[in-house]
Protein backbone atom coordinates (compact mmCIF):
# COMPACT_ATOMS: atom_id res chain seq x y z
CA UNK A 1 0.00 0.00 0.00
CA UNK A 2 1.38 3.41 -0.96
CA UNK A 3 2.31 5.83 1.80
CA UNK A 4 -0.15 8.72 2.01
CA UNK A 5 1.34 12.16 2.42
CA UNK A 6 -0.31 15.50 3.01
CA UNK A 7 -0.46 18.20 0.36
CA UNK A 8 1.94 20.28 2.45
CA UNK A 9 4.49 17.43 2.57
CA UNK A 10 4.13 16.87 -1.20
CA UNK A 11 4.66 20.57 -1.93
CA UNK A 12 7.62 20.81 0.44
CA UNK A 13 9.22 17.72 -1.11
CA UNK A 14 8.63 19.04 -4.64
CA UNK A 15 10.07 22.44 -3.70
CA UNK A 16 13.11 20.79 -2.11
CA UNK A 17 13.70 18.58 -5.16
CA UNK A 18 13.39 21.56 -7.51
CA UNK A 19 15.91 23.53 -5.46
CA UNK A 20 18.37 20.63 -5.55
CA UNK A 21 18.26 20.27 -9.31
CA UNK A 22 20.76 22.21 -11.41
CA UNK A 23 19.49 24.41 -14.22
CA UNK A 24 20.44 21.90 -16.90
CA UNK A 25 18.72 19.03 -15.08
CA UNK A 26 15.65 21.15 -14.47
CA UNK A 27 15.16 21.64 -18.20
CA UNK A 28 15.11 17.90 -18.80
CA UNK A 29 12.91 16.96 -15.82
CA UNK A 30 9.34 15.90 -16.50
CA UNK A 31 6.27 16.50 -14.38
CA UNK A 32 3.98 13.47 -14.26
CA UNK A 33 0.25 14.09 -14.03
CA UNK A 34 -2.91 12.06 -14.46
CA UNK A 35 -5.87 13.51 -16.36
CA UNK A 36 -8.86 11.21 -16.28
CA UNK A 37 -7.61 7.79 -17.35
CA UNK A 38 -4.43 9.00 -19.10
CA UNK A 39 -0.90 9.56 -17.86
CA UNK A 40 0.87 12.69 -19.09
CA UNK A 41 4.41 14.03 -18.93
CA UNK A 42 5.07 17.76 -19.22
CA UNK A 43 8.48 19.39 -19.45
CA UNK A 44 8.97 21.01 -16.08
CA UNK A 45 9.93 24.28 -17.74
CA UNK A 46 6.47 24.35 -19.42
CA UNK A 47 4.39 23.07 -16.50
CA UNK A 48 4.27 26.39 -14.71
CA UNK A 49 3.04 26.58 -11.16
CA UNK A 50 0.97 23.68 -9.85
CA UNK A 51 -1.73 24.51 -7.32
CA UNK A 52 -4.67 22.83 -5.67
CA UNK A 53 -7.80 23.41 -7.73
CA UNK A 54 -9.61 26.43 -6.28
CA UNK A 55 -13.33 26.98 -6.66
CA UNK A 56 -14.23 27.60 -10.28
CA UNK A 57 -16.77 30.02 -11.67
CA UNK A 58 -18.67 28.38 -14.50
CA UNK A 59 -19.04 30.23 -17.77
CA UNK A 60 -22.31 29.62 -19.65
CA UNK A 61 -22.39 28.56 -23.30
CA UNK A 62 -18.96 26.96 -23.27
CA UNK A 63 -17.80 23.45 -24.12
CA UNK A 64 -17.78 20.80 -21.40
CA UNK A 65 -13.98 20.87 -21.22
CA UNK A 66 -13.92 24.58 -20.36
CA UNK A 67 -14.40 24.28 -16.62
CA UNK A 68 -14.59 28.00 -15.94
CA UNK A 69 -12.55 30.77 -14.42
CA UNK A 70 -10.38 30.66 -11.32
CA UNK A 71 -9.05 33.53 -9.26
CA UNK A 72 -5.38 32.88 -8.53
CA UNK A 73 -3.93 35.61 -6.31
CA UNK A 74 -6.12 38.27 -7.95
CA UNK A 75 -5.60 37.09 -11.54
CA UNK A 76 -8.32 35.32 -13.53
CA UNK A 77 -7.26 32.10 -15.25
CA UNK A 78 -9.30 30.23 -17.83
CA UNK A 79 -9.40 26.58 -16.78
CA UNK A 80 -9.43 23.72 -19.31
CA UNK A 81 -10.03 20.17 -18.12
CA UNK A 82 -7.33 18.16 -19.92
CA UNK A 83 -9.21 14.84 -19.71
CA UNK A 84 -12.41 16.35 -21.12
CA UNK A 85 -10.48 18.21 -23.82
CA UNK A 86 -9.09 14.83 -24.88
CA UNK A 87 -12.60 13.40 -25.19
CA UNK A 88 -13.23 11.82 -21.80
CA UNK A 89 -16.14 12.59 -19.50
CA UNK A 90 -15.03 15.45 -17.26
CA UNK A 91 -13.80 13.88 -14.02
CA UNK A 92 -15.16 15.29 -10.75
CA UNK A 93 -13.06 17.73 -8.76
CA UNK A 94 -11.44 16.02 -5.78
CA UNK A 95 -8.88 16.88 -3.14
CA UNK A 96 -6.24 15.50 -5.54
CA UNK A 97 -7.26 17.77 -8.45
CA UNK A 98 -4.56 20.24 -9.48
CA UNK A 99 -4.23 23.17 -11.83
CA UNK A 100 -1.10 23.70 -13.90
CA UNK A 101 -0.73 27.36 -14.80
CA UNK A 102 0.73 26.50 -18.20
CA UNK A 103 0.00 29.78 -19.94
CA UNK A 104 1.73 32.13 -17.51
CA UNK A 105 5.15 31.59 -19.10
CA UNK A 106 3.64 32.52 -22.49
CA UNK A 107 1.75 35.59 -21.23
CA UNK A 108 -1.61 33.80 -21.08
CA UNK A 109 -3.75 33.27 -18.03
CA UNK A 110 -4.59 29.67 -18.87
CA UNK A 111 -4.55 26.62 -16.62
CA UNK A 112 -4.99 22.91 -17.21
CA UNK A 113 -7.05 20.97 -14.71
CA UNK A 114 -5.68 17.48 -14.02
CA UNK A 115 -6.89 14.70 -11.74
CA UNK A 116 -3.63 14.66 -9.79
CA UNK A 117 0.05 15.54 -9.96
CA UNK A 118 2.45 12.67 -9.34
CA UNK A 119 5.72 14.59 -9.13
CA UNK A 120 8.97 14.71 -11.06
CA UNK A 121 10.22 11.98 -13.35
CA UNK A 122 13.57 11.43 -15.00
CA UNK A 123 13.36 11.12 -18.81
CA UNK A 124 15.88 8.26 -18.62
CA UNK A 125 13.23 6.16 -16.85
CA UNK A 126 11.15 5.90 -20.04
CA UNK A 127 11.42 4.31 -23.44
CA UNK A 128 9.75 5.61 -26.59
CA UNK A 129 6.72 3.59 -27.71
CA UNK A 130 7.41 3.31 -31.45
CA UNK A 131 3.92 1.97 -32.20
CA UNK A 132 2.09 5.03 -30.85
CA UNK A 133 0.70 7.59 -33.30
CA UNK A 134 -1.36 10.70 -32.71
CA UNK A 135 -1.82 13.50 -35.21
CA UNK A 136 -2.55 16.23 -32.67
CA UNK A 137 0.47 18.58 -32.75
CA UNK A 138 0.43 19.10 -28.99
CA UNK A 139 0.98 15.43 -28.24
CA UNK A 140 4.59 14.38 -28.51
CA UNK A 141 6.03 10.91 -28.32
CA UNK A 142 4.42 8.27 -26.20
CA UNK A 143 6.66 6.72 -23.61
CA UNK A 144 6.54 3.57 -21.53
CA UNK A 145 7.83 3.31 -17.98
CA UNK A 146 9.38 0.27 -16.32
CA UNK A 147 5.89 -1.06 -15.49
CA UNK A 148 4.93 -0.78 -19.19
CA UNK A 149 2.45 2.04 -18.50
CA UNK A 150 1.81 4.44 -21.38
CA UNK A 151 2.66 8.12 -20.84
CA UNK A 152 1.93 10.83 -23.40
CA UNK A 153 4.14 13.90 -23.75
CA UNK A 154 2.17 17.14 -23.60
CA UNK A 155 3.76 19.89 -25.69
CA UNK A 156 2.43 23.17 -24.27
CA UNK A 157 3.13 25.76 -26.98
CA UNK A 158 1.22 23.94 -29.78
CA UNK A 159 -1.63 23.24 -27.34
CA UNK A 160 -1.95 26.94 -26.55
CA UNK A 161 -2.07 27.70 -30.29
CA UNK A 162 -4.51 24.90 -31.22
CA UNK A 163 -7.67 26.42 -32.80
CA UNK A 164 -9.90 23.99 -30.89
CA UNK A 165 -8.23 24.92 -27.58
CA UNK A 166 -8.76 28.59 -28.36
CA UNK A 167 -12.49 28.19 -29.11
CA UNK A 168 -14.30 27.27 -25.91
CA UNK A 169 -17.69 28.49 -27.10
CA UNK A 170 -20.41 25.86 -27.19
CA UNK A 171 -21.70 24.70 -30.55
CA UNK A 172 -25.34 25.78 -30.37
CA UNK A 173 -26.45 24.29 -33.70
Amino acid sequence: MAKRISLREFQQDLTKRLAEMSSSNRRSALLAVVAGSENWLVDLSDAGEIIAAPSLTEVPLTRNWFRGLANVRGNLFSVVDLAAFCGETPPPLTNDSRMMLIGAKHGLHTALLVSRALGLRNPDDFEVDEGFTDTRPWIGAALRDHQNRLWKRLIVRPLLADPRFLDASADLR
